[in-house]
């Protein structure tokens, strides 16, 4: 795997298509000009802390969805663990499947030892621009979802 430098605010977000929920592919360009996405990089399903990390975001769904923005769940799991994650977690939002690490690593965010990605959430508008970018200092910390929902307000 290539290191590649993270795309910052205000720069084109990098488009991915990825495995979800049945094995159906998900892009990040068929959202634009219709919604804003929040990309949730998580580093593994049914590890502690994505467990506690995930129910949270789902808690803030509603306030998103007013807000005309939807939430995609990446991590290196295969479709079929995320989609038991999902499951598990009684979440109303997709997990994809980032097998190939090629959206970790897109975005900057593929740990070279680890090779899962590190923890980060990134608003996109819809015009398809990074707009909000919070990545944690190590797998084990949360971002701050109320910076999440202040950057999304922030978008109108």
């Amino acid at each position: 795997m290539q290191a590649t430098t993270a795309p910052e605010v205000g720069q084109t977000a990098p488009d991915f298509k990825l495995k979800g929920p049945g094995g159906q592919f998900v892009s990040l360009s068929e959202f634009r000009g219709k919604k804003h996405v929040v990309l949730a990089f998580y580093p593994l399903a049914f590890s502690p802390v994505c467990s506690h990390q995930l129910p949270e975001l789902e808690k803030l769904m509603p306030r998103l969805r007013a807000l005309d923005a939807e939430v995609l769940g990446i991590s290196v799991d295969s479709h079929y663990a995320n989609e038991a994650f999902a499951k598990r977690l009684h979440l109303s939002f997709p997990l994809l499947s980032d097998f190939r690490r090629e959206a970790s690593t897109a975005y900057g965010l593929l740990n070279p030892d680890t090779l899962y990605s590190n923890r980060a959430l990134i608003v996109v508008d819809k015009r398809g621009v990074l707009a909000h970018r919070e990545q944690t200092p190590t797998p084990s910390d949360l971002p701050d979802n109320e910076r999440l929902v202040a950057a999304v307000q922030a978008l109108g």
